[in-house]
């Protein structure tokens, strides 16, 4: 059986990927100590509990509910809807590490020197108001247009 050009095309990329893993983590065994090594592990870990364990089903909640609210909400709002709160998980996946570190404190004080968490509460006010802005942009045109022609 010949391989299609789609299967060629996720082995390269697999293959892609995994060679940079690994050069990656040689790079990591060469450079760094053996307790920032660690660091580095439980870090990934976390964040895989984090995006598996709590951002994962949380959205998928999110998908449910408005799917089945979906009968009465145009599917393009549900995608926009969708667009922006994951935009909104991925920044606090990034920004929730220096909220926790802020908290506990560093010998550093200009490490940190921001408000993480309020900066994050007005990220996610921002990707609230563009989305409803989206959404109400698109109802406006999908109002506009003329019905199609049966």
């Amino acid at each position: 059986m010949k391989p299609t050009r789609m299967t060629i095309v996720r082995i390269a990329l697999i293959a892609i990927g995994l060679a940079g893993l690994f050069g990656g983590a040689v790079i990591l065994v060469q450079k760094e100590r053996p307790d920032q090594i660690l660091g580095v592990i439980i870090w990934i870990g976390a964040a895989i509990i984090v995006h598996d364990g709590i951002l994962s089903p949380l959205l998928l909640l999110v998908d449910v509910w408005m799917r089945r609210a979906g009968r009465r909400i145009p599917y393009a709002v549900l995608a926009i809807i969708q667009g922006g709160v994951v935009v909104g998980a991925i920044m606090s996946m990034l920004v929730l590490p220096e909220i926790y570190k802020k908290s506990i404190g560093s010998k550093n004080p200009t490490i940190l020197p921001l408000d993480y968490g309020l900066n994050l509460a007005l990220f996610w006010a921002a990707v609230a108001v563009l989305t409803a802005a989206a959404c109400a942009l698109y109802l406006r045109r999908a109002r506009a247009r003329p019905a199609p022609v049966e």
